[in-house]
């Protein structure tokens, strides 16, 4: 793995975002920055912003105001440079968004051939070995209906991992899934985190952000209230907000 450069840019930044749907005050004076090979993990309550925060990194949702930097160049708001930069985030929804009438294959194989312009057998080559890496190699030839929810998530994985990106974002990766499937998409989250890919993860699946996050953002009310390291943040939140949010998914998971 390249060795993180002491003094470089943030992979992602984000200065003062502000962000409306209508009436609705939806992201307020959202700064953040994301370093190389950092696992930020973004949690909060239904309707705190999480996810419209997670879009706004490579602007599948649009900002009101404020600047979204990549790897120290700012975003534009549309034309080529911005689908040049959108190609360096990778992008894995809760829904999956793999292309229904395609093999698994051919998901993988897309975006490579078409955006980075990459030779077919060796786009295949690459699609296939990291079809392999996320354990669903033998599902290439199905289409995804084919396969379980599980399956499904990680070939948008390895479809993400294909683009080579500077860092992937995580959208409620799993709420989409059975309990049993869960466990395997983690899996193979944590493994990209222990290798050292810049991730920034909104979730629900606490144990997993106490295992692997570098850092949690907890956010309310298109805010972050408090940001810190796992340990700290789980054993004393600072705000009453955050207690009793941890408080009540205690008391769900007993």
């Amino acid at each position: 793995m390249e060795q993180a450069k002491t003094g470089t840019a943030p992979v992602i930044e984000l200065k003062d975002i502000e962000k409306h749907f209508g009436q609705l005050h939806v992201l307020k004076d959202i700064s953040l920055s994301v370093n190389k090979g950092e696992v930020v993990v973004i949690i909060g309550p239904s309707g705190s912003g999480k996810s419209t925060l997670c879009r706004t990194i490579n602007r599948l949702e649009t900002i009101d105001s404020g600047e979204i930097i990549i790897d120290g160049v700012p975003m534009p708001q549309e034309g080529k440079q911005l689908a040049q930069l959108r190609a360096q985030i990778g992008m894995v929804f809760q829904s999956f968004n793999l292309f229904a009438h395609k093999t698994i294959l051919d998901n993988v194989t897309i975006a490579p051939m078409d955006v980075l312009h990459k030779p077919k057998k060796e786009a295949q080559e690459e699609a296939m070995a990291l079809l392999k890496r996320v354990g669903v190699d033998s599902q290439a030839h199905k289409v995804p209906a084919q396969l379980s929810g599980g399956q499904q998530q990680r070939v948008a994985i390895a479809r993400a991992l294909a683009m080579h990106p500077k860092a992937i974002l995580f959208d409620e990766p799993t709420s989409a899934l059975d309990p049993e499937m869960i466990g395997e998409v983690l899996e193979v989250m944590t493994g990209l985190a222990r290798e050292g890919m810049t991730m920034v993860v909104v979730t629900h699946e606490m144990n997993f952000a106490r295992k692997v996050a570098d850092r949690m953002i907890f956010m309310d009310g298109g805010s972050i209230l408090e940001e810190g390291n796992p340990e700290e943040f789980f054993a004393s939140p600072k705000t009453q907000r955050a207690r009793d949010f941890l408080n009540s998914i205690h008391s769900h998971e007993r």
